[in-house]
């Protein structure tokens, strides 16, 4: 299964995977008007693939057959802060 995969210009760490290079005919309206214009960064066969660096290959797979496109977003950022309160309550916590 071959597909080609969009940077967006307008979203960070945003990718566009469709069947075909340069057919966006299956993407609504509103979802390429938020992405921008696509930037090309690879076509790739999925089917020599096991796995991809940050998206569920069945997942992608399963979104290009049923809807002719998968869009990946970036992973959310951490919030350090929030992580560190939450290990000073625990150690709080260990001490009574």
């Amino acid at each position: 299964m071959l597909c080609t995969i969009y940077r967006s210009s307008k979203k960070a760490q945003t990718y566009l995977f469709v069947k075909q290079r340069d057919d966006f005919s299956s993407v609504p309206a509103p979802l390429m008007s938020m992405f921008g214009a696509p930037t090309l960064v690879t076509v790739m066969n999925l089917a020599n693939k096991e796995k991809l660096a940050l998206a569920d290959i069945e997942k992608v797979k399963e979104n290009l057959t049923d809807q002719g496109y998968y869009l990946q977003l970036p992973p959310p950022q951490e919030n350090l802060l929030d992580q560190h309160k939450a290990e000073m309550k625990l150690k709080n916590t260990d001490k009574d």
